[in-house]
């Protein structure tokens, strides 16, 4: 197979491999516009990747809080191990546009720690 034809096969299947995890981010559907700073106690914690998720009980609802992957929140130093059930947090973000009791996180703080997710 020529050099060329080789590459473009080649960069094809990685686009193709690399097409789930864009599609799974899907950004797009939370609206950047809007920030919400949710203030509650945490009921319940997912700590798997890709990315963890806290439901965060509000004075309004319980919120499905969408946080950073589990190492990245480690390597700046709130490992989601530290966040128990029951802790207070406050999660500043964007709404999703679909659902509506769902956010995704830019920064959380949690025992007068604040770390960015991005």
């Amino acid at each position: 197979m020529p050099y060329c034809r080789r590459q473009i096969l080649i960069g094809s299947s990685l686009l193709l491999l690399a097409a789930p995890a864009f599609a799974h981010h899907g950004w797009g559907s939370y609206d950047a516009a809007t920030v919400l700073t949710l203030d509650g106690v945490v009921a319940e914690i997912d700590p798997n990747n890709p990315h963890g998720e806290l439901r965060l009980k509000t004075a309004d609802k319980t919120w499905t809080v969408t946080l950073s992957p589990p190492a990245r929140m480690a390597a700046r130093g709130k490992p989601m191990a530290d966040i128990k059930v029951g802790d207070k947090v406050v999660a500043v973000g964007y709404p999703s546009r679909s659902r509506p009791d769902e956010m995704r996180a830019e920064r959380v703080t949690h025992n007068g720690f604040t770390v960015e997710l991005r």
